[in-house]
């Protein structure tokens, strides 16, 4: 499964709409006013499905990942000089980029590629693909891409 992922060009907050590969929408996510980054997804019917909320006064960012009220893990941005790495406190996952932060790899505990992120550079606004071997993963999946680019947002604040 493969859905494009795309920053509002005019927007107040964060905002992203997340495109199928034909072109539907699949979810829209939305930046709320608050202490620190916040981002609530809807699906395509308008429903809140997930929420992705920055934990602030921690050293190194870290974001809580919540699929509708339920608290299902966080993503962490660890300490390392050259290549840019979290810690995914969720599923068992792992997450890791390249140096210039713009491909990721998401790993099960099996060793199975769940997920693979690439930044596609030459656009007005950031827009990732992001290609998930499994549909369920989909939404998990889209919460790390945001944490991961929210924190590349703050930091370069």
């Amino acid at each position: 499964m493969r859905l494009l992922f795309k920053q509002r060009f005019f927007s107040w907050f964060d905002s992203y709409d997340i495109y199928s590969e034909e072109g539907n929408v699949l979810y829209v996510v939305k930046g709320q006013l608050s202490w620190g980054h916040c981002l609530k997804i809807y699906d395509e019917k308008g429903y809140e499905v997930g929420t992705v909320k920055e934990r602030v006064l921690t050293f190194l960012p870290k974001f809580e990942l919540y699929l509708g009220d339920d608290y299902v893990g966080c993503i962490s941005k660890e300490f390392a000089l050259f290549r840019p790495r979290y810690h995914i406190d969720c599923n068992g996952w792992q997450i890791e980029g390249n140096f210039l932060e713009w491909d990721y790899s998401i790993v099960g505990p099996d060793g199975f590629l769940v997920a693979e992120i690439s930044k596609q550079v030459f656009n007005w606004t950031d827009t990732y693909v992001i290609d998930v071997a499994r549909p369920q993963d989909a939404l998990c999946a889209l919460m790390f891409v945001l944490a991961v680019d929210a924190e590349k947002c703050s930091r370069n604040d």
